[in-house]
């Protein structure tokens, strides 16, 4: 096993060192289809909460324009719903009212997944997708 190892070695490099080396530290942009792709994942990420689109803005924010624009779009709107579904379902502990805000965070979580749906269809044609309520916290 150890010839093996010896074998598949860079010559170059010296002993020891694989020829595979880390991805790059610049990676490749992305192409237009890969582009639109990550920017309707963003919004359908929605259904998930805010998680989802700030995970492919940070990864994808300098690779892709249309990625970079919806994503953070779909960040922006993701974000204030999902901050007050977790504080709701935090609530729901209390007694008494707590029945109220499990049917809040219901309806926050079904208006959110309707609007993130809606627009990742709206994306996935190639359209830039304005949210009409959107607080844009992230510019």
């Amino acid at each position: 096993m150890a010839e093996d190892a010896r074998e598949h070695t860079d010559p170059q490099a010296g002993y020891g060192q694989s020829q595979y080396h880390g991805v790059p530290a610049n990676a490749l942009p992305l192409t237009a289809s890969e582009d639109r792709q990550w920017a309707t994942l963003s919004h359908f990420g929605g259904i998930l909460g805010c998680i989802p689109s700030l995970l492919i803005y940070l990864i994808f924010k300098d690779r892709g324009p249309f990625t970079a624009q919806e994503s953070k779009e779909a960040l922006n709107f993701t974000l204030p719903p999902t901050i007050a579904a977790v504080v709701a379902n935090l609530l729901v502990f209390i007694p008494v009212v707590g029945n109220l805000f499990a049917v809040l965070a219901t309806v926050i979580w079904i208006a959110l997944a309707c609007f993130s749906v809606a627009a990742g269809i709206h994306v996935n044609r190639g359209q830039p997708h304005r949210y009409e309520f959107n607080l844009r916290w992230i510019k």
